[in-house]
């Protein structure tokens, strides 16, 4: 069963025909019209559009696997897929969860719990809380320990969400309950850590992969680093931020880590940068897939949710070091239904003409068509952009030709901003970090 929607479910509806797997689809009644849909064996509606009352029913989507007779989940990206309760409840139903342990779900999810189990493998952590805080009073208190400025992340989730930055004492009590209380709303848990702020950081993740019994992979890093309040925009690999000495150390730490907690499936060790220093430190585990994992699938060669199948299915690890690796430079562009010239608010709506780029060297992952209603229920994202060149000059060359012959009507994307955006002297040039975009590149694309 495939508990999701959009781009990855068509995307894992795809990789189960091609292995060979029956596959179960659902939807919810916005949805009804979607590619996922039409793909799969079958396809259940399980509520209304919102997601509350459809994609996030782990009950009705446990009763849609037993009664289409099925024996695997397979959780996607967003909604369930870092839900540890849920992937409990598929463990106790007898369904394999295609992805970690429900254990390892609630041990990464916990943010201060993953620095815990960081430390005890020796990856670098930033300094700040040993626990998360409920209460402003005792936050409060341990924030003169980490100094400021500093940084409030939720505990569970991510995203950008229950994540504020801290200048100074005066602006910590209004600005914990600020960052609980959307904490409490997005994630169910309004408890909140606190981390050294770092101005101007590069955002390294390194894809991993596990079997479950203490075997892992890494298949190299991206570099996340332009993002709009914490949410990325485009993601390239390999990082033009990092020397060779460094990308091995943040590498075998990742993997340390991955192989040390025995991670099951695809996951990903995000760290953070100083790029002035070198020094990288970690942050958190995703314990799903990614969103940007087509940038390394690029470079490396392999389908990811394929291998999600395969490993889930009991298969080893695959030696990399066997596979012809297409290697050169990857750069994946989130497009979303925003109007990017009104402050990237909300398009929802029909796709009069829909034209997504192809060529040489340019992939389009997506689940829309000409005629498809976007609706304004989900993530805006409604497709990926990935080029792929032999070097980072030849990737843009070609993001360039892709994105100017890329064809929409009937709402707006984020595809004109990042057209804009790579022909920045400071993207050129490399002098980018995660707060870029929102303290200089708007101010000058807009």
């Amino acid at each position: 069963m495939i508990a999701n929607r959009g781009e990855i479910a068509l995307r894992a509806v795809r990789s189960c025909r091609a292995l060979g797997l029956a596959s179960v689809s659902v939807h919810s009644e916005a949805d009804r019209a979607a590619p996922h849909v039409w793909l799969a064996d079958q396809s259940i509606c399980i509520g209304p559009a919102t997601s509350t009352q459809s994609y996030l029913r782990a009950d009705a989507l446990l009763h849609v696997a037993k009664e289409t007779g099925c024996d695997a989940v397979y959780p996607g990206y967003g909604f369930l897929s870092e839900n540890a309760e849920f992937a409990a409840k598929c463990e106790a139903e007898g369904f394999v969860f295609v992805g970690p342990i429900a254990g390892t779900i609630r041990d990464m999810g916990d943010k201060s719990k993953a620095r815990e189990i960081a430390m005890r493998f020796d990856v670098p952590v930033v300094p700040g809380s040993e626990t998360a805080f409920v209460s402003a009073t005792d936050a409060e208190a341990a924030s003169k320990e980490v100094g400021y400025p500093l940084l409030l992340k939720a505990r569970s989730g991510g995203g950008g969400r229950g994540m504020r930055v801290v200048n100074k004492a005066a602006d910590f009590g209004t600005t914990f309950a600020d960052a609980s209380r959307e904490a409490e709303s997005a994630f169910g848990d309004g408890a909140v850590y606190l981390e050294r702020y770092f101005e101007e950081v590069r955002h390294i993740e390194v894809q991993v992969f596990g079997d479950g019994a203490g075997n892992a992979i890494a298949m190299g890093e991206r570099d996340c680093s332009v993002q709009r309040r914490h949410q990325k925009l485009i993601e390239e690999a390999p990082s033009p931020a990092l020397a060779s000495e460094v990308r091995e150390r943040i590498i075998t730490s990742a993997v340390d880590l991955a192989a040390g907690i025995g991670y099951r499936g695809a996951g990903t060790v995000e760290f953070i940068l100083d790029p002035t220093t070198d020094e990288f430190f970690f942050i958190e585990m995703n314990t799903r897939i990614q969103v940007e994992h087509p940038v390394t699938e690029a470079r490396v060669g392999l389908d990811l949710v394929d291998l999600q199948f395969r490993v889930a299915g009991g298969e080893t690890l695959p030696n990399l070091a066997s596979i012809i690796q297409p290697g050169g430079h990857a750069i994946e562009f989130r497009v979303n239904a925003e109007d990017w010239s009104n402050g990237f608010t909300p398009s929802p709506g029909r796709l009069k003409k829909w034209r997504p780029p192809t060529g040489q060297g340019v992939r389009f992952d997506s689940a829309a068509y000409e005629g498809y209603q976007v609706p304004p229920y989900y993530d805006s994202m409604i497709g990926k952009l990935i080029v792929h060149g032999k070097d980072r000059e030849d990737a843009l060359a070609k993001a360039r030709v892709a994105l100017d012959g890329f064809v929409v009507e009937g709402i707006e994307t984020t595809a004109g901003f990042h057209r804009r955006l790579i022909d920045h002297p400071d993207f050129q040039n490399n002098r980018v970090h995660t707060r870029w975009v929102d303290i200089k590149a708007m101010k000058e694309l807009t």
